[in-house]
C-alpha cells in the first residue's frame, strides 16, 4: 500500500506552504535546497515542517491538501496545534474539518 503525506511548512518569512508528497522527510530538503526556482519557498528559505498527516489514498491527501490550502493563518495554527475546537470556530459553515 502507498502511503502519501500532506505536509504545512513554516517559511522563513512566517507564511505556510501546503503540498502533497510521497516522501515527506525528501520534499522538505527540496524545498530547503532551493531545487526549484519558480517554487512558492524558493525566496522563503529556510522552511520547517509544520505539519504532516498520512494518507493511503491520493484522493484523500489532495482533498485535504486543497481544504487547507484555503484556510487562514489563524486556523492553520491551530491546526497545527490540534486545537480542534479553534479550528471549528474559524470554520466558515463547515464542520468537515478533519482528515478521514
Amino acid at each position: 500500500m502507498k502511503t502519501y503525506y500532506v505536509y504545512m511548512l513554516l517559511c522563513a518569512d512566517l507564511s505556510f506552504y501546503v503540498g502533497v508528497t510521497r516522501d515527506a522527510d525528501r520534499r522538505v530538503a527540496q524545498h530547503n535546497d532551493g531545487w526549484d526556482p519558480d517554487c512558492y519557498t524558493h525566496f522563503r528559505r529556510p522552511v520547517t515542517l509544520a505539519k504532516a498527516w498520512e494518507f493511503n489514498d491520493i484522493r484523500d491527501a489532495i482533498d485535504w491538501e486543497k481544504r487547507i490550502k484555503g484556510w487562514s493563518r489563524r486556523k492553520k495554527i491551530a491546526l497545527i496545534r490540534d486545537d480542534w475546537a479553534t479550528v471549528s470556530k474559524f470554520a466558515r459553515g463547515s464542520d468537515r474539518t478533519r482528515p478521514a
